[in-house]
């Protein structure tokens, strides 16, 4: 009996249950949330993508085909990496960005390739966790990417207000370059998975994209947006430079050698007509496309369900970043034909057959020439190492006529 009743008296003073925080609680409850699948059918029902017959079994046409696409985009890539590592003239600072560009194009699609398999039927099995890892990874990479030629473009605009080319105290910058790329696109990509979503908000919830924040888009948009702006700006400041500089040297009479400038100005024209015309035609539907999702409210715009092609066009970058960046250099062609046919590709001596490619030959021949000569690297317009001392190392003889 005493015994018993010591229980009784131990019950009715312990708590039944130990007290949460406030925060604790929300906490908790968010947890549960990320890994509860019913959240991944509500946000699609809201949305009205839940009824579209694509979340069925097997693979459409489409989805083939963009796996196709990616897989050649890997492809590519790993190419143009393999050349980059494999010779050692190009371990310099603008190919280390190079290759942290084609980096991140074959990531992108890798990861593309993985949103793929997983998506259809295999979406609504998904927890909210892993629909953020599965969006979140082809975003950081697409984010990668487009930062990535920010960062070229900074590179390039540096070294032409010095007027110098690369040196070996030039490392830390890029290493800079690439980390804060890196560092920028993480953290984009992982700012849903931190709270910043609509789990509990369908109101403001993307159609596009059923468990991102309308305002997260938006921000998204507005980055992307800078960026571009950026990109337009150094190439138009380079350009200026270039053409500034051209000048003052075309006014001495020792460099005769210039009347090819006009020839330099349509290298580097070309170049950033390239770079920014693929650029705009790549992203901007999609960031018209996500523009729209922000003031269209759920179920209300039927060419919000077709945003995989919008993205679809988008990934062609990373497919066309290595032709724009690297096959307009003779030396970076030369090292990636050599890989892939050194016999049908290359003649006896060592150069390029013509393969049908002027448009994308940035380069005068008498620059490329001489471009193993000045430290290892190329030295023409398009690299941003346009100096007077170039101009006399390549045009030793011009300037005695």
């Amino acid at each position: 009996m005493a015994t018993e009743s010591f229980h009784a008296a131990h019950a009715a003073v312990a708590p039944s249950a130990i007290p949460m925080s406030p925060s604790t609680g929300n906490l908790l409850r968010m947890f549960q949330e990320y890994q509860s699948n019913a959240v991944i059918i509500d946000h699609y029902n809201f949305t009205g993508k839940l009824p579209k017959n694509k979340y069925k079994e097997g693979l459409t046409p489409e989805s083939i085909a963009f796996l196709l696409v990616c897989l050649l985009i890997v492809a590519e890539n790993a190419v143009v990496l393999l050349a980059i590592w494999k010779n050692k003239k190009f371990h310099v600072p603008m190919y280390y960005l190079l290759g942290n560009l084609t980096l991140s194009d074959l990531l992108a699609g890798f990861t593309y390739m993985v949103n793929i398999m997983t998506s259809g039927a295999k979406t609504l099995k998904l927890t909210p966790v892993l629909w953020f890892l599965r969006e979140g990874g082809v975003f950081i990479m697409l984010a990668a990417s487009v930062i990535s030629l920010l960062a070229i473009a900074i590179e390039r605009h540096v070294t032409m207000v010095r007027m110098k080319p690369y040196q070996g105290d030039k490392q830390g910058r890029m290493f800079a370059l690439i980390g804060a790329s890196w560092v920028l696109s993480v953290f984009l990509g992982v700012l849903p998975v931190l709270g910043w979503n609509c789990m509990g908000r369908l109101d403001q919830c993307s159609t596009v994209l059923p468990l991102y924040a309308k305002s997260y888009i938006l921000f998204c948009i507005t980055v992307f947006s800078a960026i571009l702006m950026a990109i337009v700006v150094l190439y138009v400041r380079i350009f200026r430079i270039v053409k500034s500089n051209t000048h003052r040297l075309a006014s001495a009479p020792q460099r005769k050698g210039l009347y090819r400038k006009s020839q330099k100005y349509m290298a580097l024209l070309k170049t950033v007509t390239i770079v920014l015309g693929v650029f705009i035609i790549c992203w901007l539907p999609l960031f018209i496309l996500l523009l729209l999702d922000f003031f269209s409210p759920a179920k209300s715009c039927g060419v919000l369900f077709k945003a995989d092609y919008f993205l679809g066009i988008a990934m062609l970058n990373s497919l066309l970043n290595p032709i724009i960046y690297t096959l307009t250099s003779k030396d970076m062609r030369k090292a990636i034909l050599r890989l892939l046919c050194r016999h049908c590709l290359l003649t006896k001596d060592g150069q390029v057959k013509k393969i049908g490619m002027p448009f994308l030959d940035c380069s005068t021949s008498r620059v490329d020439a001489t471009s193993h000569k000045l430290e290892g690297v190329e030295t023409t317009v398009s690299s941003g190492n346009f100096t007077p001392s170039t101009i006399k190392a390549v045009y030793p003889k011009m300037s005695k006529t």
